[in-house]
């Protein structure tokens, strides 16, 4: 399955989740939105998490292959 189609269900299913939340909520409106946007806000959080997460695996293969490419062109070159 691609990335692409996962975080598009996953946001697709938060989308729903909120949507159902608002319509069955046993709170006030004030209060309700209160518990979506502090909710809204950790999935943010979680989100931003796992994209620096995912910067820091590309960064470190960009880095290995930009190494093997030096110690390549090194090799080539002697």
């Amino acid at each position: 399955m691609k990335t692409g189609n996962v975080i598009l269900g996953v946001l697709a299913g938060v989308a729903t989740g909120a949507i159902l939340g608002i319509l069955f909520a046993p709170h006030s409106g004030a209060k309700t939105r209160r518990i979506i946007l502090s909710k809204g806000e950790g999935y943010a959080d979680a989100i931003k998490d796992k994209v620096d997460e995912y910067k820091g695996v590309l960064n470190n293969k960009y880095q290995g292959m930009k190494d093997d490419l030096d110690t390549f062109i090194e090799k080539e070159t002697v």
